[in-house]
């Protein structure tokens, strides 16, 4: 098993591509700390999903936009767990609006789940990081952060920032063999998407910009966080991974 042996963080980690991740590194032999905002019957689940393979889990709340929070999590993996090997920075969240019509607040709410979030996160995991010379972050992107979009200016920037911030942390953190890559989606089914998954005009429009045709299933997703966590990709770091179906070529 790719994972055997490592513990996990997943943000976001108790619905959609969260989930996916989630029992994917279960499957694959690791431990996996499962962080929510809100949901917590849906964290829960999960939990007992991966319990039930044989690995250890535990659901822990907070707002990864929060250092207090983020501390929090990352400490709840050490202290249940032992260490900390990988963080996932899956969270996130849509607060839709044209630029002209979007308040600070909204701006700002969005931009700290997306952007500050995983900063904060590895932020915390780094002293671990650093003291045992081993550490995985795949942070997660958007084909809006990379081509832009509209009624979401606050999202494609936040989105944007992921991708030259885990380039950064790359840098800095290379020395201490810890990789930091990003993964790009595109359009998944989730929560999140339920309007263009939903809206047969919406769908249309977008399927047409997707070059497989379809959207995609969290299950799609997640064996490339899985690849990216383990030691297939230990030389590997600060790179960019499409995950779209072509949705970012068109």
């Amino acid at each position: 098993m790719k994972l055997e042996g490592k513990n996990a963080i997943v943000t976001g980690g108790g619905r959609g591509v969260g989930r996916a991740i989630s029992v994917a590194f279960a499957r694959e032999g690791a431990n996996v700390v499962i962080n929510y905002a809100g949901n917590q019957k849906a964290a829960d689940e999960v939990v007992e999903i991966i319990k039930g393979m044989g690995r250890k889990a535990v659901a822990v709340k907070g707002d990864v936009g929060q250092e207090a929070d983020a501390q929090k999590i990352v400490e709840t993996c050490a202290e249940n767990f032992g260490s900390v090997h990988i963080v996932i920075n899956n969270a996130g969240i849509s607060k839709p609006s044209m630029m002209h019509k979007m308040s600070v607040e909204t701006w700002d709410e969005v931009v700290n789940v997306q952007m500050r979030g995983p900063w904060l996160m590895a932020k915390a995991a780094s002293k671990y990081f650093m003291q045992q010379s081993y550490g995985r972050i795949v942070n997660v992107t958007s084909v809006a952060g990379v081509v832009g979009t509209i009624g979401q200016i606050n999202y494609s920037a936040a989105k944007g920032g992921v991708i030259s911030m885990t380039k950064s942390m790359a840098r800095e953190l290379a020395k201490f063999n810890v990789t930091a890559n990003v993964i790009s989606l595109g359009i998944v089914t989730t929560e999140m998407t339920h309007t263009i998954s939903t809206d047969e005009k919406l769908k249309e429009i977008y399927t047409k910009r997707i070059l497989l045709g379809r959207y995609a299933d969290p299950e799609d997703v997640a064996p490339a966080f899985v690849f990216f966590a383990s030691d297939d990709a230990r030389y590997i770091t600060g790179q960019l991974l499409c995950v779209d179906g072509g949705y970012g070529m068109t």
